[in-house]
């Protein structure tokens, strides 16, 4: 046994609820719209070593960014990584830049390392497409970030963030049996996607800022709702030719509609998928909602349902006991 100390971060998984801008006309691409999702989370704790050691679900990764990070401080020494608990990988859960950023949180912390979250992803290689895992990773609520520039290393800024109101729920369902687009198979589903109308840019960023974000500030479940459903269905449409449909035909597409039948107000699908989410109003109607997806054996899926998170990555500090 020894007292080392032992830093704990805890991150959770990420929504995203949609894509601003595939043209880049303005001399931004992509942008993007999401939140901290109420389950489930990563757990990685990391002490000092004198080898780079690693071990737990989604160990080599870790391994890997606690590496970059380390390169990139030009840090000596370096770390033992535990990984308690993983996301579940390739699901649209942002699962590699939330493991990244806990990784990189975890070391800069032990070393003493001054970093806000987009430096943590600028030194281990994230936010190159969408930031909006890093911005929920440094705090809670609804987030709006503005794309990159090409050519620049720069993490997307953060235009807006607003707090969901507390009796919001989410349901997040995570089909068992499929899988989304990840990796170079998404570098090369970017490569071939046609690029979308200047009209259909022009309407999403009118929903996001004259009808998105005004519902979130007024607590407006049904104007949110009615925002978000078309947001998804505009920007699913600009994946069609990849992912073969508004929403991932299969699981994916059949849990959105069960959700909007179930009465969700605003409902959607993270990324490339599969997870899908739908949104309500209530404890009540977020269990019920929870217990209906369950129940849908058609396409068997991992459920979590909660409140919005309210803030970003957890950090602690307690004895290392191996």
């Amino acid at each position: 046994m020894t007292d080392r100390q032992e830093v704990f971060v805890e991150a959770s998984a990420r929504l995203h609820f949609g894509v601003l801008d595939l043209r880049g006309a303005r001399g931004r691409w992509f942008g993007g719209i999401g939140a901290a999702a109420p389950g489930p989370t990563l757990l990685v704790s990391a002490v000092r070593a004198e080898t780079l050691e690693a071990e737990g679900p989604d160990a080599e990764r870790a391994a890997e960014f606690a590496d970059r990070f380390m390169a990139h401080h030009g840090v000596r020494g370096a770390v033992r990584l535990r990984m308690h608990r993983a996301l579940p990988q390739h699901s649209g859960l942002g699962s590699g830049t939330q493991l990244a950023l806990a990784v990189a949180r975890a070391v800069a912390d032990l070393h003493g390392i001054k970093a806000d979250a987009p430096g943590l992803a600028r030194a281990v290689g994230r936010a190159r497409r969408s930031a909006v895992g890093t911005w929920t990773f440094a705090d809670g609520g609804l987030v709006v970030e503005g794309g990159r520039r090409p050519g620049r290393d720069d993490c997307g800024p953060l235009l807006a963030r607003l707090p969901f109101p507390a009796s919001w729920r989410c349901v997040v369902a995570v089909p068992d049996s499929a899988s989304g687009v990840s990796g170079g198979d998404e570098e090369a589903a970017f490569e071939a996607l046609p690029a979308p109308s200047e009209q259909d840019v022009e309407h999403v960023a009118h929903l996001v800022l004259m009808a998105l974000l005004p519902a979130v500030a007024e607590a407006d479940i049904d104007a949110f709702g009615a925002a978000l459903t078309q947001i998804q269905e505009i920007t699913g449409r600009w994946f069609t030719a990849v992912q073969g449909g508004t929403f991932a035909p299969g699981a994916s597409e059949a849990l959105v509609r069960h959700m909007r039948d179930g009465g969700a107000s605003g409902v959607g699908q993270s990324s490339w998928g599969p997870a899908v989410y739908g949104i309500v109003d209530g404890a009540e109607a977020g269990a019920r909602l929870a217990g209906r997806v369950r129940a849908a054996s058609d396409h068997p899926c991992t459920v979590y349902e909660g409140a919005f998170p309210t803030r970003g990555a957890r950090v602690r500090w307690g004895q290392d006991q191996g």
